[in-house]
């Protein structure tokens, strides 16, 4: 069985990218079952560019095929910030709940028809020297008020689905995989996989 390597150190990222891809025949496993590989300097312009630089990285790192993810909050407001530096917005170590309070702040005077958003994310799938492809998935909302729910990470909690008139941090975990920029990315991202088992 081809082995199927998940380029990230998020624990929560890696386990809804695996129940993703769970049905594929692959033996998908995560860094974190190598030695330690440098962190990649994600310097790209573009969610693709740093995602194409993190499976590039990690293909040649462990020698097998891998997948890797960027992917952010894209706010109109805010000219497109966070953007590709959603995890760095408020600094290189600040936690999800400062990067969240700094987008509600940045926001405070914005009425509710004007704070649209989007997640995007972009998958990259490498194998050692080369990028096969790219697959993108977006999710449309606004920027609430105040952050609400607890499954989820990053921004979920202040990311309003109104489809379902919550935020992405109060969904389900199914619900979520069903909407999210990432499981759209990823469901793509599937299709090409299968065509290489």
């Amino acid at each position: 069985m081809r082995i199927l390597v998940i380029a990230t150190g998020n624990p929560g990222k890696a386990r809804e990218i695996s129940r993703i891809l769970a049905d594929l025949d692959f033996d998908i496993r995560t860094l974190k079952d190598y030695p330690p590989m440098p962190e990649p300097e994600e310097n790209a312009e573009t969610f693709a560019g740093n995602a194409e630089i993190k499976a590039l990285a990690a293909a040649n790192h462990t020698g097998e095929l891998a997948i890797a993810d960027d992917s952010g909050l894209v706010v109109d407001a805010l000219d497109g910030a966070p953007g590709v530096y959603s995890s760095r917005f408020a600094g290189e170590n600040a936690t999800d709940e400062e990067r969240n309070e700094k987008v509600l702040q940045l926001l405070k005077d914005i009425p509710d028809d004007q704070r649209t958003a989007r997640f995007v994310a972009v998958a990259a799938i490498a194998e050692p020297g080369r990028i096969i492809a790219t697959t993108e998935g977006k999710v449309e909302g606004i920027i609430a008020r105040e952050p609400k729910g607890s499954n989820g990470f990053g921004y979920d909690p202040i990311f309003y689905v109104p489809e379902f008139g919550k935020t992405t941090a109060e969904l389900s975990s199914e619900q979520k995989d069903a909407i999210s920029h990432r499981g759209e990315a990823f469901r793509k991202a599937k299709e090409v996989l299968r065509s290489l088992d």
